[in-house]
């Protein structure tokens, strides 16, 4: 065989770089119906507020389909191909959150993993708290970008560290919001019974070092992390799609690892259905209406109206 022409890619001087931030989706639909029917609009949802993170430095989007149906492979291929998703691995079969996992964090380019599942939605800030979090604490794990009440034997290297440094703040008692709270195990689907049991039988840990406050704990669903701490897990051994993923949890305890989270809620969990994140935002809006219709704050706010009316638009 005789080679016809040259490569043209011998002539290419320069390559991409990947950004220095993967954030990676996990995603998995087999089909739309039952309890996935309404898991594409969870999927885009869950996207879209990525496409909308804030932050100071550029961040590659890795998503890795696990296996899911026709319908989503090709509107995760249309993402990409319109510039949203920059690396996208398809699976013939789900290989489990561990095999997933392992892909995921050997493959994603960036020093820096953000991992989350696909039913997670963010606020623009997300990224930015998480990273400051990261790379202020020493001998961070990981961070969740959401504050929760998580088994206090995970995080047990988090409360012996935050106890033996001299220049940690440690608070510790109701500091998250029944509200926060509540909103957050609703999304596990408990009951109300059972959240006011778990809210006054639990407590909250909060952090602060050099200027930055943190929750204590974390969680596999969602989390930032250095890639080189993640390699330190590898390979991960599940024999089961879910329910061994906590493994991560608790060797990154045993090994010493910071696990924290930002303050404040950052990101939800909507589960399989949109209706949850329907309501915080129905919430939001009835508590903007009813501060803006409290009469003191709707005598000044109209008062203010009236001033810059006539300042920049009443000609007489």
């Amino acid at each position: 065989m005789t080679r016809i022409g040259q490569n043209p890619a011998k002539f290419v001087k320069d390559v991409a770089k990947p950004a220095r931030i993967t954030v990676a989706v996990l995603n998995y639909i087999p089909f739309l119906s039952g309890f996935y029917a309404e898991m594409d609009g969870v999927l885009k949802a869950c996207l879209n507020s990525i496409y909308k993170t804030k932050i100071d430095e550029p961040f590659d989007i890795l998503v890795f389909d696990n296996g899911s149906c026709d319908e989503i492979k090709q509107f995760l291929l249309q993402e990409q191909a319109e510039g949203r998703i920059q690396y996208l691995f398809l699976s013939e079969k789900n290989l489990g959150k561990g095999g997933a996992w392992n892909i995921i964090f050997e493959g994603a380019p960036g020093e820096i993993i953000a991992y989350t599942d696909n039913d997670c939605l963010f606020t623009p800030e997300w990224l930015s708290r998480s990273v400051n979090i990261l790379e202020t604490y020493p001998n961070v794990g990981m961070v969740t970008a959401r504050p929760f009440r998580t088994n206090p034997e995970l995080y047990t290297s988090t409360i012996k560290w935050a106890d033996s440094t001299v220049d940690v703040t440690h608070e510790q008692g109701d500091i998250i919001s029944f509200e926060v709270f509540r909103e957050f195990d609703l999304s596990l689907g408990q009951s109300e019974e059972e959240i006011q049991k778990h809210y006054q039988e639990t407590t909250d840990h909060k952090l602060t070092y050099r200027g930055i406050n943190a929750l204590v704990g974390a969680s596999h669903w969602q989390f930032t992390s250095y890639k080189d701490k993640l390699h330190e897990f590898l390979p991960f051994q599940m024999n089961r799609p879910m329910g061994q993923v906590k493994q991560l949890d608790t060797r990154m305890n045993e090994k010493g690892y910071l696990r924290l989270m930002t303050d404040t809620p950052c990101a939800m969990n909507m589960s399989n259905t949109l209706d949850d994140s329907r309501k915080v935002a129905e919430t939001a809006e009835k508590k903007k209406s009813a501060i803006a219709e409290n009469p003191v704050v709707k005598k000044v706010l109209l008062g203010m109206y009236n001033r810059i009316f006539h300042l920049y638009y009443d000609k007489r």
